[in-house]
């Protein structure tokens, strides 16, 4: 019995590959026949280890299944994509426009796209991935009509590109309030749900999505949309392909096509998606080695700066703590601490009362849950309001730092915030060097001239911009210096404003700098955008830890692990009156650790959640099963402080 064997036993499926715990597997199925079912009667053991086993289908019916290892010669040709899809040269002739040419890492770059009909462009920002879309478009001479899907800000920025760029003889026009007749059409996200059902009946030879993480959500219209396109040739292009967690990539990648399953499939191998009593959570990331070999295997060239932009210099972060030193900055600290020592106090309550619950019934469980929601979305609101007010506040500050840095110089600095009222004050504040602005609320002709100016005009020596809005699609290399007057949750805004001026052009080490005053809020956020990146890197990129400088990391507070429900349910069952009532005497000598509701004894201090928990269940007569098995992880946690008692 051999492999040949099987393949005259059944009418199999062609290959599929997917993902098992033993990594990437070809899987093939067929129905049940009498041929096989008499052959695993006498060959069951050589048939399974040949791979052979039985299944039941979606419809309950039995089916065969032959799971075979992937070739050596489709391992090697993945290991040569791989290698394709971060190469920094390529051995090719493309068409140019005389006077420019392609960097050789853009070569490379448009030769991985033209093996594929789909690709995602991930390059780091600042590589000339527009470049790369329009040397596509010249090197295939079937591509007679094309659609370009980009924020409204960009429009022009493609218009003026493909004039410089494009060598073949093909009209180009922008979509504003009608569609143009032209050969490539540029649209905007929002005028492209405007015309969806004219421009879903035609077929394009391509289509481009500049800033594809715009899709990221499948159930937005502007995602729908460019679902909705026919093209040829798909192209998607942005250097955050992923902004907070993997969950956000998978829309883009299932748009290119390929073999990636169901998201559900997608978000048990690379988002740790856990069954939750509320349903499933896909906010976390595992196996994301895995899913970065998978995406250069299948759709995705990457190249960072440093990798192939050697005379590009580094980037250094600094966080700059100010000290709140006038009376309106005082008050704005002193009002976010108090705000939030009196939520961390109200939050520790209601998720204590959360982890109290699952010893009690499923009601109670979801009241409390209820509550902890209806609180923590009111904290985030007032946190916000209280965020801005200290912004406010550190106008000055961030003033007088600018002023300094441009004494007895002529370089530039751009700096970004979040809130119109902070950005008119900067400018207000910084009128002397002739500042331009960018927010979400500027023409497009207003956005390109502000750009212009400050790259070209050496009066202006000030670019103030949102982060969002002047996150993407322009570029400030006049600047080696950015200022972050606010900070954002999320990295992948940090990063793409930091990368305005950190990018093709740029000739000086980029220092970025987040100006925030001491004991804020915003002065602890960064630590946590920090792990956020480092997360985003190990799934996109080949982790280089020293790639950016970190110079200050402030302290983030831990925060309390939790039992399930129903493991609280299955451990209560084995516990005897005994052992219920030994759980009890150690709670309570837990709580006369700590009195005070977040004890220090010894180096060893208690979590304010914890604390919470364990003085609730002390101070009961007695405990239930469930409540016990809920008390007997406190005792595991604690277990140092228990000296005392033998160990648990």
């Amino acid at each position: 019995m051999n492999a040949n064997d099987i393949e005259k036993l059944a009418k199999w499926s062609d290959p599929k590959e997917v993902q098992t715990k033993f990594g990437p597997r070809l899987m093939r199925k067929a129905a049940v026949t009498p041929e096989f079912s008499s052959a695993w009667k006498t060959n069951k053991d050589e048939l399974k280890s040949l791979g052979a086993s039985f299944s039941k289908n979606q419809n309950g019916s039995w089916e065969l299944v032959w799971w075979q290892e992937i070739p050596d010669e489709l391992k090697k040709a993945r290991a040569e994509s791989i290698e394709a899809s971060r190469a920094t040269a390529a051995d090719i002739d493309l068409p140019h426009p005389e006077g420019l040419d392609y960097r050789p890492f853009q070569k490379a770059g448009i030769r991985y796209a033209l093996d594929r009909q789909g690709v995602l462009i991930a390059d780091e920002m600042g590589l000339g991935k527009t470049v790369e879309a329009i040397g596509i478009i010249n090197a295939d001479p079937s591509i007679k009509t094309g659609i370009i899907v980009c924020p409204k800000s960009l429009k022009l920025n493609w218009e003026r590109e493909l004039e410089r760029w494009l060598t073949r003889p093909l009209t180009v026009g922008i979509a504003n309030g009608s569609l143009p007749e032209t050969d490539l059409i540029i649209i905007n996200y929002e005028g492209l749900v405007k015309f969806q059902k004219e421009l879903s009946s035609r077929d394009f030879d391509i289509s481009v999505i500049d800033e594809c993480h715009y899709i990221k959500n499948s159930k937005a219209l502007r995602s729908k949309a460019v679902k909705a396109i026919k093209s040829r040739r798909k192209i998607r292009m942005t250097g955050t392909p992923i902004v907070n967690r993997p969950s956000e990539l998978y829309n883009i990648i299932e748009d290119l096509g390929g073999n990636w399953g169901s998201f559900m499939t997608y978000a048990k191998r690379y988002c740790n998606a856990h069954q939750t009593r509320y349903g499933w959570d896909f906010t976390g990331s595992s196996n994301l080695d895995e899913l970065q070999k998978r995406l250069r295997e299948t759709v995705m060239v990457r190249r960072l700066k440093s990798e192939v932009l050697t005379e590009l210099p580094r980037k250094i972060r600094q966080i700059i703590e100010v000290t709140a030193d006038d009376s309106i900055q005082k008050r704005a600290v002193e009002a976010e601490k108090a705000y939030e020592e009196q939520s961390q106090e109200k939050l520790a309550d209601l998720r204590a009362a959360v982890e109290l619950s699952k010893a009690e019934s499923e009601e109670s469980y979801k009241a409390a849950v209820a509550r902890l929601r209806d609180a923590m979305q009111v904290d985030f609101t007032e946190m916000a309001k209280l965020r801005h007010e200290t912004a406010l506040a550190k106008v000055p500050a961030v003033i007088d730092h600018v002023k300094n840095s441009l004494e007895d110089n002529n370089n530039k600095i751009i700096i970004a915030a979040h809130h119109h009222d902070v950005i008119d004050e900067l400018m207000a504040g910084l009128a002397e060097f002739n500042p331009v602005k960018l927010t979400g609320e500027s023409k497009e002709a207003d956005r390109q001239a502000a750009v212009d100016r400050f790259q070209n005009d050496p009066d202006c020596r000030v670019f103030i911009g949102s982060i969002t809005a002047a996150g993407v699609g322009i570029t400030l290399t006049a600047s080696s210096h950015v200022i972050f007057a606010e900070l954002d949750w999320v990295p992948g805004n940090i990063t793409q404003m930091e990368d305005r001026a950190h990018r093709i052009g740029q000739t000086d080490t980029v220092l970025v700098q987040h100006i925030v005053l001491a004991d804020s809020l915003d002065a602890r956020m960064a630590k946590m955008l920090v792990e956020k990146q480092e997360v985003i890197d190990s799934a996109l990129d080949d982790h280089h830890p020293a790639r950016d400088e970190i110079v200050y990391q402030p302290k983030v507070q831990a925060a309390t692990a939790s039992e399930s429900v129903e493991k609280i349910e299955k451990e209560a069952e084995n516990l005897t009156e005994e052992q219920i009532s030994d759980i009890h005497k150690k709670l309570q000598y837990l709580a006369a650790l700590d009195r005070d509701y977040a004890a220090n004894r010894n180096g060893m201090g208690f979590n304010k959640i914890d604390s919470a928990i364990g003085h609730s269940l002390a101070e009961r007569s007695q405990l239930t099963p469930k409540q016990a098995a809920l008390g007997m992880k406190l005792i595991q946690k604690y277990r140092k402080q228990l000296e005392v008692f033998q160990a648990v």
